[in-house]
């Protein structure tokens, strides 16, 4: 069964979005790329990850692979219910305050 002690950061540009890397890799090793879409990563927690752990919105198997594979995981945050998009524009909001 795999396993790996992970380190997981929350956004500080978007909620809900989360990043787990392998403990003993460093965030700064990370792309550019994504290190500019996610932010700064605040430290959320150190875990040990198994295949079987239940995770709240993720598959446990997946995010280790995706480590394994590309060296993190990122967790975005889940698709808005469309009728809360209704309720939205119903309201007159708009995307530019």
């Amino acid at each position: 069964m795999k396993r790996e002690i992970v380190r997981i950061y929350r956004s500080s540009k978007s909620a809900e979005t989360y990043l787990y890397l392998r403990k003993k890799d460093s965030f700064d090793q990370l792309p550019e790329a994504l290190k500019a879409l996610f932010g700064k990563g605040v430290v959320v927690l150190d875990m040990l990850l198994t295949e079987d752990k239940a995770l709240a919105r993720v598959d446990a198997a997946k995010v280790l692979k995706s480590i394994e594979e590309q060296g993190f995981y990122l967790q975005l945050p889940p698709p808005k219910e469309d009728y809360l998009l209704d309720l939205y524009k119903e309201k007159g909001y708009s995307d530019h305050g």
